[in-house]
């Protein structure tokens, strides 16, 4: 008996001993090691239409595409352009009741405050400054100057009249103000489309293109409720 219980002892230590070495043997191998290494990242560069694909080497780093003078001077423009827009909309919530004017009052808030901040990552990111400056006083900011102003800007009599109104005549106000502005914003687009080797940029096309779609959508539904509000002041 006492020999069976030993023969047991030494087949369980037996066992215990050849996993123990199986399992250091497997995580001191090579392919062990190469299991938890990392993977290395592939560059693809796909090719022109009927060429092939090439890899590049790891080291290879994104570039910028080349941009033109006007593409800088659009987004510091535009950033100006919706500055103004969002402190029209600021407005809202202490000039007027209307829940209608309300709701597109945050729409225009929020989707030009968001835009604001693509605008001012993409001119950092290319080492541009946030906002144009006249010729020999480079650290001017231009927003409140009177020659600043970017197409459709209201001008500062026509801010401080929306500032004093209040009800329906701040609604007639902020309503015809915010169609001239956006009417601004498409002829910026549309300027700089039509100048030569501008908004080549794909980020800046996309952003131009939406820009020009959002606003003209915004347009009409104003239009709308300008027209509706004139329709029942005749009644």
């Amino acid at each position: 008996m006492r020999k069976l219980h030993s023969a047991r002892g030494s087949a369980v230590l037996g066992g215990m001993l050849l996993a123990a070495c199986t399992a250091t043997g497997f995580f001191s191998s090579p392919a062990g090691a190469q299991q938890t290494a990392p993977a290395t990242a592939v560059v693809v560069q796909p090719g022109a239409p009927g060429q092939p694909s090439r890899t590049l080497p790891p080291s290879t780093s994104a570039t910028l595409p080349p941009r033109s003078q006007a593409d800088v001077e659009f987004m510091q423009g535009m950033i100006m352009h919706h500055s103004q827009a969002v402190e029209m909309t600021a407005l809202i919530v202490s000039h007027t009741k209307n829940k209608e004017l309300r709701l597109l009052g945050a729409r225009i808030s929020s989707s030009q405050s968001d835009e604001i901040k693509f605008m001012r990552r993409w001119l950092a990111a290319r080492g541009e400054p946030l906002s144009m400056a006249m010729p020999g006083m480079p650290e001017m900011d231009l927003s409140s100057h009177k020659m600043a102003l970017m197409p459709g800007m209201l001008t500062p009599e026509q801010m401080e009249a929306l500032r004093k109104a209040k009800g329906a005549e701040f609604d007639h106000l902020f309503l015809t103000g915010m169609i001239q502005h956006h009417g601004g914003a498409l002829t910026m687009v549309k300027d700089l489309f039509d100048t030569a080797g501008a908004g080549q940029d794909a980020e800046l096309f996309n952003f131009a293109t939406d820009v020009d779609s959002g606003q003209r959508a915004e347009i009409r539904i104003m239009q709308t409720m300008l027209d509706h509000k004139l329709l029942q002041e005749k009644r």
